[in-house]
């Protein structure tokens, strides 16, 4: 299956998942499992991924936690939910994430989801608390839900 931005639909209301919430729905127990589950799951809310996405959730699940199966099933979700509207980053966008990194002393994988809500005028979700959502760059999923 390609990749491709297939509708781009900017100040819809559109939620941008990064990697920790599609994670923490596949982790029972976790602080924002079930916002999480119910944000990328059962919500109607029209969502987004970036196709770095899948990477970071195979990388967590699969070779960190080494379930294989979870990170599968994970990245199905992904798919499934964002079909439609999974972003791949373009040469464009580089200099705005190199920009927003240094800024806010990001990693680029984060400032690659900040720069893509930003340029979308989508709302961001992470359970990243330290690095995004204290900085005011994302909300949690329960304050999504």
């Amino acid at each position: 299956m390609s990749v491709l931005v297939v509708e781009r639909a900017r100040g819809s209301g559109r939620l941008l998942f990064d990697a920790s919430v599609w994670i923490a729905a596949e982790s029972p127990g976790e602080r924002y499992s079930t916002y999480s589950r119910e944000l990328v799951v059962e919500s109607r809310r029209p969502a987004a991924a970036l196709d770095l996405t899948l990477y970071e959730v195979a990388n967590a699940l699969g070779a960190k936690r080494r379930d294989a199966l979870g990170a599968t099933v994970a990245c199905r979700s992904v798919l499934r939910r964002c079909e439609k509207v999974l972003v791949r980053i373009d040469a464009e966008m580089i200099e705005a994430i190199a920009e927003i990194a240094v800024e806010h002393g990001l990693t680029s994988y984060d400032a690659a989801y900040v720069a893509v809500a930003r340029r979308n005028d989508w709302q961001l979700v992470s359970t990243d608390v330290r690095d995004l959502v204290s900085r005011g760059l994302a909300i949690t999923p329960d304050a999504a839900v």
